[in-house]
């Protein structure tokens, strides 16, 4: 049986910092992120359905990214909790967008932030026929972080 891979690209912009680096992200900066999801399945072969001939539509893929993470990062800055500082700092902005994580908000730990709140969601899809198999997550055009599925 044949499984096929597609691919769904979203970008968005954030800040952070990597408050323990010894380099440049200790300070606070911003990228503008890109972000893949990868899903495996099989091709829908039930004639005459609306994703007839597709894992799953691109723009079905793209509401749900929008919907679990882009509209609450996009233009967030992402803060590891144990950051106090920072956090009491940004509560100070009014209506600023702050995106807390348990993790300090490296690209690795971003990228699995995505992957485990967007596998649940994507995985019931197609009546439960495809998985999430990779979420990259591009810092910079050059750098970038993947999670795959085991």
């Amino acid at each position: 049986m044949k499984y096929f891979e597609i691919t769904r690209k979203l970008e968005f912009d954030a800040g952070h910092r990597i408050p323990n680096h010894n380099g440049q992200c200790r300070h606070l900066h911003g990228h503008r992120y890109c972000l893949e999801v990868t899903l495996r399945g099989q091709v829908n072969e039930t004639c005459g359905a609306r994703d007839e001939g597709m894992i799953m539509d691109f723009g079905d893929i793209k509401k749900i990214m929008n919907d679990v993470l882009i509209q609450h990062w996009d233009h967030s800055f992402f803060v590891a909790q144990t950051d106090t500082e920072l956090i009491a700092f940004l509560k100070t902005i009014v209506d600023h967008k702050t995106t807390v994580m348990q993790a300090v908000p490296t690209a690795e730990n971003i990228a699995q932030y995505a992957f485990d709140l967007l596998a649940p969601v994507l995985n019931n899809h197609f009546m439960k026929k495809l998985t999430l198999q990779r979420v990259r997550l591009y810092e910079t055009p050059n750098c970038w972080a993947d999670v795959c599925e085991a």
